[in-house]
């Protein structure tokens, strides 16, 4: 007996319409759309990753630049300190000598004036170099400002700056710092930045000093909270120039000055475990912030670890 084999028709194929193409290609056309701007957005991640890397990479070529020099400038101060000292003697020893002989009297006072300043810019030396112990205490950050801004009071007042403080809106803000140490870091920067306008032509001059608790790269990577007290003023602003070689020992755009304050205050901060971060505003002037971690815990949490 012979099977007989029936042969199924072919299935039908379905055909697409103008419509199912026409969904077909705005299905491809947002794809598309989709994948260019994730890959915008990935070029903008990663241009601002390498921004904060090569940023981050700066800070940490200047901190070991400044130890080194630190170390070469203290050799020299206390090379220089003896003989200037013997210098300053012999001048005072001409002062009284020559008390009967005017003119000589005026070269002798002009010989001990110089001496005076080279042994200020000694000392600076010597303070830069020292190695900075720190001696942690817990005090409200407003504080250190307000006594920042007190030592600068004929400063402040000789500039005509007037004074915004805006860290009273963060009053119960704390840190674990040297209140020695960081009031005099932010006495050089609230000084430095009184001159600055000083020396402008700018008719408004205004110092704002701010104080708050924001997320923040670090220079060593990473993201961490950090305690950030800023001082803004409405000067000039910064050159990339200077905004490169500011934290250098003896670069100053002062007529005046040893070019070691802002250098001091890098080392001050760097030695509290902080980092300085300097940028221009979009509105006008620089602004100055000082970025330092938070207390380990607050005293509350102290207490009750007890």
């Amino acid at each position: 007996m012979s099977t007989v084999t029936t042969q199924q028709p072919p299935a039908e194929v379905p055909t697409l319409g103008i419509d199912d193409l026409r969904q077909l290609m705005r299905s491809v056309n947002e794809t598309t759309e989709r994948l260019e701007r994730t890959h915008i957005a990935l070029q903008q991640e990663v241009a601002r990753l390498k921004g904060e890397l090569a940023e981050a990479n700066v800070q940490l070529h200047r901190s070991r630049s400044l130890a080194a020099l630190g170390e070469m400038a203290a050799g020299i101060a206390h090379e220089v300190r003896n003989p200037l000292a013997s210098i300053g003697l012999y001048a005072q020893m001409l002062v009284e000598d020559l008390a009967d002989r005017p003119e000589g009297l005026r070269l002798a006072g002009r010989i001990t004036t110089a001496v005076q300043r080279i042994d200020t810019i000694v000392r600076d030396i010597l303070r830069f170099a020292r190695d900075t112990t720190v001696h942690p205490q817990r005090v409200r950050a407003a504080q250190l400002i307000d006594q920042a801004l007190e030592s600068c009071r004929t400063v402040l007042a000789d500039a005509d700056v007037a004074v915004v403080g805006g860290h009273r809106l963060a009053e119960s803000l704390e840190l674990e710092v040297d209140t020695t140490l960081m009031v005099q870091a932010l006495a050089n920067i609230i000084r430095n930045a009184a001159e600055a306008m000083a020396e402008s032509c700018h008719e408004q001059r205004t110092l704002t000093v701010t104080l708050g608790l924001q997320r923040r790269r670090l220079p060593r990577g990473g993201r961490a909270e950090c305690i950030v007290l800023g001082v803004q003023d409405s000067g000039p602003g910064i050159s990339p120039e200077v905004l490169e070689r500011m934290f250098n020992p003896f670069f100053t755009t002062r007529r005046t000055g040893t070019g070691l304050g802002l250098a001091i205050v890098h080392r001050i901060v760097e030695a509290h475990g902080g980092h300085v971060a300097v940028s221009n505003r979009t509105e006008g002037g620089a602004v100055v912030e000082l970025c330092l971690p938070p207390p380990t815990a607050s005293p509350l949490e102290a207490r009750s670890t007890q």
